[in-house]
């Protein structure tokens, strides 16, 4: 059996609980000074996040935060389906992450969410779709618990980690600390064949019979987690698995959909996807049959009619 499949089949009930507080939080960035050029924007502390702002600058606008340890490029998909539709949607690369720097601190989910908030406020951005991807799906919680729906028209959770990965005292369904530790492990024996393990297999449902595999999407995986910064991205599965968004998902007063896949072997949907939908007041749920981790690619088509759908309501 190899390590990733170790990690996917470690048993849930032979592990000790941990339980993992939120950082201490750092200041927000609504009234900090940033600048940006066309494709960058940086920061206070010195942290440059590169940026895509597609479509029609009058268009409604929807925003994305990607995966662990993507780059917005795997968004594109659905941002050139809705930026043809009329729609400015708009995405960075996290920090640590494609092209933005790889700070050695400050890769925890209160500084990826005051980077989104930076965004926005740098692009004078209103009544915007907040649509997040796995990690990304945290960002957006945490975005909106730390900064509030001021700017914010709706919210969108796609196979997203919130409201708790880990299992805790008080979440004893989650997933145990020792496959994180193997995650940490793999990561630092050997990443790239880790993660070219992951994107072959369980991310994309590869590794189940009869799946159309595609090599391209792979090495597109691949190509985009070698981008990112080792130690940012090794901070990031902590920031991913241990952070707490329950408080963050009772501030959610905006329209919200939850998507997430039945056989999703990375983000476990009764863990995740049904415990969000169920805490946020008046969210929808979309269960896709058979889906795996990554369903934005292996479900592209329905995924961006169904985002289109939820944008026109």
């Amino acid at each position: 059996m190899n390590l990733i499949s170790r990690i996917l089949a470690t048993p849930l009930l032979v592990i000790a609980m941990q339980s993992v507080a939120n950082a201490e939080p750092v200041q927000a960035v609504a009234d900090a000074a940033i600048t940006r050029t066309a494709t960058t924007i940086t920061l206070p502390d010195g942290v440059q996040l590169y940026y895509k702002d597609w479509g029609p600058r009058d268009g409604q606008v929807v925003t994305f935060s990607h995966g662990w340890p993507l780059s917005s490029d795997s968004w594109e998909s659905q941002m050139l389906f809705l930026a043809s539709k009329g729609y400015r949607v708009v995405a960075h690369d996290r920090r640590g992450h494609g092209r933005s720097s790889q700070p050695w601190e400050g890769n925890d989910m209160d500084h990826y969410a005051d980077d989104l908030a930076a965004v926005i406020q740098a692009l004078d951005l209103h009544d915007v779709t907040l649509v997040g991807f796995s990690t990304g799906g945290g960002e957006v919680a945490r975005y909106i618990g730390r900064h509030g729906t001021e700017r914010v028209k709706k919210a969108v959770l796609v196979s997203a980690v919130t409201p708790l990965m880990l299992r805790t005292d008080d979440n004893p369904n989650g997933v145990p600390l020792k496959v994180f530790d193997d995650i940490r492990k793999a990561s630092l024996e050997d990443r790239a064949q880790f993660y070219l393990d992951l994107a072959s297999g369980p991310f994309y449902g590869f590794n189940r019979p009869g799946a159309k595999v595609s090599q391209g999407l792979i090495n597109h995986w691949v190509a985009q987690g070698m981008r990112a910064g080792h130690k940012n991205t090794f901070d990031s599965i902590s920031a991913f698995s241990a952070t707490d968004f329950r408080e963050d998902l009772k501030k959610f007063d905006v329209p919200t959909l939850v998507i997430h896949g039945d056989d999703d072997q990375i983000v476990p949907i009764d863990v995740t996807g049904k415990a969000a939908a169920a805490q946020v007041k008046g969210a929808k749920l979309i269960v896709y049959k058979g889906a795996p981790h990554g369903l934005p690619d292996t479900h592209k088509d329905r995924f961006n009619q169904d985002l289109l759908d939820f944008l026109q309501q």
